[in-house]
């Protein structure tokens, strides 16, 4: 009987969840694009061009302002996608480097920041960091 109970428990739970997590995703709480999503490096390239380069530098190399993204401490394996999900929406914490916090970036979607990894991920690639 006490198995049944628990059963049901989480399968209410779970379902309640699912149910919870598009009006969750529609208030920016989504940490990956949506369903379909392809990415587009050159349209990632314009939207860091637009809204990273200014601290991380039109070449990923870092400005005073903020660190490389050309560097292995940014690669996949440390630094996953969500990661970048996570410092767009979030901010981040200063951690690595001594540039002080990053603070959020209003106006990207999940979408957007897809764009922008999958950018960042072949100017890596490129370097020879993975």
């Amino acid at each position: 009987m006490r198995a049944k109970s628990a059963a049901r428990s989480l399968v209410l739970a779970c379902a309640l969840a699912a149910l919870a997590l598009p009006a969750w995703a529609q208030r920016g709480g989504a940490l990956a694009p949506g369903p379909g999503f392809f990415p587009n490096t050159a349209k990632g390239e314009r939207l860091f061009k637009q809204n990273c380069a200014v601290c991380h530098g039109e070449n990923l190399r870092g400005t005073d302002k903020g660190p490389p993204l050309i560097h292995p401490v940014y690669k996949p394996d440390h630094h996953g996608d969500v990661a970048f999900q996570l410092a767009v929406r979030n901010g981040s914490r200063q951690h690595h480097w001594n540039f002080g916090d990053m603070q959020p970036v209003p106006g990207l979607t999940a979408e957007d920041v897809g764009h922008i990894t999958a950018y960042v991920r072949r100017e890596q690639r490129k370097a020879g960091l993975f």
